[in-house]
């Protein structure tokens, strides 16, 4: 029974993973359009290569000293997460979610180029490419995940040990990779961004993605090294701590499971029905992306919400048959009265999944720019930058409530329904659909990176509107994504504390002093680690803005448009240098600062500076990535033609509140959601220590 579904999900992992690769031969046989296209787009593509190399050296260097230390950590077989087993976890979760950032990436920047050669004869040419090439992310992540830990559950397996404590090597690895990659990316992509910006648009008057900008090419490469490579890897990271979590905790339940009930068959029935919902949940996501089609702008947000739908209605299908065969009846007890059947456990997977995709829609309403808060900060930008930003914070507030409000409602509903097992499967249902859903998220930045290549080879106008309109679709889908990454990493976090609880055997009680102080030192981190990594962002950025002003000051004719070639790469470099130096320090923060609270004040301080982390790392994530995206959008409601369009007052208003708001949503914003996950793992590697 445990041998075969391994082998069933180690099946559609590799099922995934050769799909993406068809997938990317298939839109590698597009057409990538002429010379002038294919040179700029040649330009992006060395760019994101050039700085992934350089990240990964970097990284290389990291996952050695971490992989040693591991090594030498005590292992006594049965509750340690140290060990050469772990390590070993640790070097292939690293291993993989670097990969599948990396072929992301490879695959978005060619795709971009085509997208846009697609969109000269229509619209559905080039929303399939630009799908295509999202889906290539989702299914190498979610197949590389489930590869890995299905490897490793089938070759640590060892009765009387649990085993699956060395799994979580597999996870931290991934979170490792992960922040680094969401920071790094981050901060290249907006240094590129906001310096661009300021400069271009503000300062010279000049369109967005104009090719005399220096840092246009560092803008679109920033868009995939941030927005494809990051969320991948953000993504890849709450996708494998969900289902490892949920599997720890599985195993502490073992000894609970009522009489009459086989151990070795309760033991596989919990360990393992995670890791096969996500593997049903491969097959949803594969199923869903045969309904993403659509011909006409009006049609573009139903079909890739429709996709979504449809994998989503799969997935409880699915769910409910794979529930029946391998669940137990009676389940467990989760108290002296309350018994949990497989029916409570699978109604827990519905509701995160259900979770996750009212969250989207809540994002979506807060962010799109076919909506009143969008539009309301478009308005209040008549009146100048500083009305704008006001309203803009206000807005990102304002819209942590209903979020909160259905996770909590989640939260409560499942620990009723199967106890913390059902929080953490709520966790897995979320992300179990992760194939499609990235898909819908990452096929934005190529839809935005196509547009970018149509102003820079002077395309015809109605290739420009048909680029417009995958990008405009793709910018409610990344903020969609947002959301659903956030409500994700909540019970992500959720579950991996839960294992944290359980493998500390500690009291979290109020009434402890430690956990108390914990809890304030907890709370204190992501707002620390936020303003790190926006302070990262200006000090790239400022670099950028003075380059820029060099090149335009010193290229004659460049400004104009009369003479003179700008110097893409030294902006790429400014871009990449800044990226890398200024991501070591959060990481850090986030490696250090639970194992130097574990190692001075104990298990308990730890436990509650994991709580603290959670509640306000949640807060700010919605805060600051829904702001940003409404600052976004109320920017291209005006560029419309709305409010005085391009070029007016009220444009130029709202061009510095998206300023503001780019680091908020695509670099500090998106990299909470690893720092709360980060912490937890490395708190439960680091558990012996303490």
């Amino acid at each position: 029974m445990y041998a075969f579904w391994n082998i069933f999900s180690l099946l559609i992992a590799v099922a995934s993973i050769a799909y993406a690769v068809n997938l990317f031969k298939q839109i590698m046989l597009k057409d990538p359009g002429d010379a002038v296209m294919q040179k700029i787009a040649t330009a992006v593509q060395q760019g994101g290569r050039a700085f992934l190399h350089a990240e990964y050296k970097w990284l290389a260097v990291f996952v050695t000293v971490v992989f040693a230390a591991l090594c030498l950590g005590p292992d006594d077989g049965k509750e340690q997460f140290l060990g050469w087993r772990t390590a070993v976890g640790f070097l292939l979760g690293s291993v993989a979610s670097a990969g599948a950032g990396y072929f992301g990436m490879h695959c978005a920047t060619r795709a971009a180029v085509r997208t846009m050669q697609a969109a000269k004869t229509s619209l559905g040419g080039a929303l399939d490419i630009a799908f295509k090439s999202g889906t290539v992310m989702g299914m190498t992540v979610v197949g590389l995940g489930l590869l890995g830990i299905t490897l490793l559950m089938l070759f640590y397996r060892q009765d009387g040990t649990n085993f699956v404590n060395y799994v979580l090597g597999f996870s931290f690895g991934a979170s490792s990779i992960a922040l680094f990659a969401r920071v790094g990316g981050g901060i290249y992509t907006k240094a590129a961004d906001v310096g661009g910006d300021l400069v271009g648009k503000l300062e010279a008057g000049i369109p967005e993605d104009d090719p005399r900008n220096p840092a246009v090419i560092a803008d679109n490469v920033g868009d995939n090294v941030g927005d494809v490579a990051g969320m991948g890897a953000d993504l890849f990271e709450s996708y494998v701590g969900a289902i490892v979590s949920t599997s720890i905790i599985g195993w502490s339940l073992v000894p609970t499971v009522l009489t009459g009930v086989a151990h070795s068959d309760a033991m596989t029935s919990l360990l393992l029905y995670p890791i096969v919902l996500s593997a049903i949940g491969i097959v949803a996501s594969f199923l869903g992306t045969l309904r993403v089609k659509a011909d006409d702008e009006s049609r573009l947000s139903a079909a890739l919400f429709g996709g979504l739908i449809a994998a989503s209605v799969f997935l409880v299908i699915g769910g409910a048959l794979v529930t029946s065969i391998m669940l137990p009846t009676p389940l467990m007890t989760m108290n002296g009265t309350t018994t949990a059947t497989p029916w409570n456990v699978y109604w827990a997977m519905v509701t995160g999944l259900t979770a996750g995709v009212v969250i989207g829609k809540v994002t979506e309403y807060y962010t799109s720019e076919k909506m009143a808060p969008a539009q309301t900060i478009a308005q209040q930008s008549q009146t100048g930058a500083a009305t704008n930003i006001i309203y803009g914070l206000a807005t990102g507030m304002a819209s942590t409530w209903i979020p909160t409000v259905v996770l909590a409602l989640a939260i409560y509903w499942c620990n009723a329904l199967a106890g913390i097992y059902g929080i953490c499967v709520a966790a897995v249902g979320m992300l179990s659909t992760l194939g499609i859903s990235l898909g819908v998220d990452a096929y934005g930045p190529v839809a935005d990176n196509a547009g970018g290549l149509a102003e820079m080879s002077h395309q015809p106008p109605e290739v420009r509107k048909r680029t417009d309109s995958l990008d405009a679709t793709g910018n409610t889908t990344a903020a969609i994504g947002k959301g659903f990454a956030i409500g994700s990493a909540a019970l992500t976090a959720l579950a991996l504390f839960a294992a944290y609880k359980v493998a500390a055997k500690v009291d979290l009680s109020l009434d402890n002093a430690h956990v108390v102080m914990g809890l304030l030192i907890g709370a204190m981190l992501p707002f620390v680690f936020s303003s790190m990594a926006m302070k990262a962002v200006g000090k790239a950025a400022n670099a950028m803005v003075e380059e820029v002003r060099r090149q335009f000051r010193e290229i004659k004719g460049l400004k104009d448009g009369t003479g003179g070639e700008p110097d893409y790469n030294r902006c790429i470099a400014i871009s990449t240098e800044g990226a890398l130096r200024e991501m070591v320090a959060p990481g850090v923060l986030a490696m250090l600062a639970p194992i130097a609270v574990g190692m001075i004040f104990g298990k308990a301080a730890v436990g509650g500076l994991l709580a603290g982390s959670t509640a306000t790392g949640v807060m700010m994530a919605l805060f600051m990535a829904n702001a940003g995206g409404a600052w976004d959008n109320a920017k291209k409601y005006i560029e419309a033609g709305h409010l005085g369009g391009k070029g007016s007052d009220t444009h130029k208003a709202a061009v510095t509140g998206d300023t503001v708001g780019d680091p908020f949503k695509d670099t500090a914003g998106p990299s909470i959601n690893i720092l709360m996950k980060l912490m937890t793992i490395t708190s439960l590697i680091a558990l012996p220590l303490f």
